[in-house]
């Protein structure tokens, strides 16, 4: 396989991006590639709404459905005639979920979760497939969960490697391949998830299933930077970064990268490129062995939607070992992932992300064996090789709740 290429949400939000896309992919074009999509736009939060409305019973949900059906509709407008068979895909797929709808649910939120998010990802190469194909380029489109075999952990589930290298080398024909981001399966056919910006993932495993010259994920900015533009001036763009910096920038939270895509890619010494869709002739930021690249700046990364999570003893005893496997036997069982956190002698707190279905249930819970107390709304700063001036200017700037400091990275709790 000479390379996998894969396009995020933003680059599918409208029909002109789309066009965009359709171009990068034929001046790119291989005798063998693979491309990954990712669900179209806000799609995949547009579905979430449709799974909480789903399991609080409401009536709106056929109305958000709609809203799906109709969002997808807009774009193929665009770019096909009305009688075009993609029509018909769009609608059978947006029946599938009303099928699921139309019955109370019976199982947890996370496996509903998974069969009617899932669907972005097969809607939005249904369009691109035809419209590659509109556009001369032969394409074969692929079910991802025919190849990428999981465990049944809902909306974060586990690769099993064997089965999808052996799926993989199975099912994958030679040519162009169009396929989904985020999404597998289980050995009951059951559809899974692979965790928020999984896509990434999906891109990194099949490299590594069909020993891939490279990956390029393509993105709606220049590279991967030491900082936001949209939130600080004067960022900077790592041109060439290992596989080691990468994972540590990805585990602290860059955006750019998903913490899980570097680690198969890294095992058979697989280069990652990050471009940019809007400047594709520019080089951006190149992930392998060897860095060229001076990591002593500082990088800013930012985490918005944090909860800060205080728990200690009903009797105010010490929080010993005993407290501290329970609260992450808890947090693990609801798949809820530790940003930072902090233990003193009676409490033990916990920055995550915000989720609006995980935490009350996971607060709750522990609400059954602790004293919680939580601050919501929160931003969460981290600053690698920070120096006391950028330091001081962040603390200045905002409410700061929280600060944990090591010799090279700091990092910030602020209320919004």
């Amino acid at each position: 396989m000479n390379s996998i290429h894969k396009f995020g949400g933003s680059s599918l939000k409208n029909a002109a991006n789309i066009k965009l896309v359709t171009k990068i992919i034929s001046e790119n074009k291989e005798d063998d590639m693979v491309i990954v999509f990712s669900a179209m736009g806000k799609v995949t939060n547009m579905l979430e709404e449709v799974v909480n409305s789903y399991f609080k019973k409401q009536k709106k949900v056929r109305n958000l459905l709609k809203k799906v059906r109709d969002f997808h509709i807009s774009i193929a407008s665009q770019l096909f005639n009305k009688n075009d068979k993609v029509f018909d895909e769009i609608n059978n797929l947006i029946v599938e979920i009303e099928w699921v709808v139309d019955d109370a649910p019976t199982d947890n939120y996370s496996y509903y979760y998974d069969q009617i998010v899932a669907v972005g990802e097969l809607l939005s190469t249904k369009i691109m497939s035809a419209f590659l194909y509109k556009n001369k380029i032969i394409n074969h489109w692929t079910d991802i969960r025919d190849i990428i075999r999981t465990d049944d952990t809902y909306r974060n589930a586990k690769i099993n490697w064997n089965d999808t290298m052996r799926l993989a080398c199975k099912n994958l024909k030679s040519g162009i391949v169009v396929t989904q981001g985020f999404i597998g399966s289980t050995s009951e056919n059951n559809t899974t998830t692979l965790g928020r910006e999984g896509s990434d993932f999906t891109a990194a495993i099949l490299a590594y299933c069909l020993s891939a010259k490279k990956v390029i994920i393509w993105k709606d900015v220049p590279g991967l930077m030491n900082a936001d533009p949209a939130i600080f001036d004067q960022t900077q763009l790592f041109t060439h970064i290992s596989y080691d910096e990468a994972i540590e920038l990805a585990f602290f939270g860059a955006k750019v990268i998903h913490p899980k895509t570097i680690q198969p890619l890294k095992k058979k010494l697989i280069p990652l490129e990050i471009r940019s869709f809007y400047n594709s002739n520019e080089n951006g930021t190149i992930i392998s062995k060897i860095s060229n690249q001076n990591m002593d700046v500082e990088s800013y990364i930012v985490k918005e939607n944090q909860i800060l999570i205080s728990i200690s003893a009903r009797d105010l005893t010490f929080i010993v070992e005993n407290h501290i496997s329970q609260i992450f036997s808890i947090l693990s069982k609801n798949i809820v992932e530790v940003n930072l956190m902090q233990n003193s002698a009676v409490s033990f707190s916990v920055c995550v992300d915000n989720d609006k279905f995980k935490i009350p249930k996971t607060i709750n819970e522990l609400k059954s064996y602790f004293r919680v107390v939580y601050n919501d709304n929160l931003i969460l700063y981290t600053i690698k090789n920070y120096n006391k001036r950028s330091l001081e200017k962040l603390i200045n700037k905002n409410n700061i709740i929280l600060q944990q400091k090591s010799r090279t990275t700091v990092q910030l709790i602020a209320q919004v």
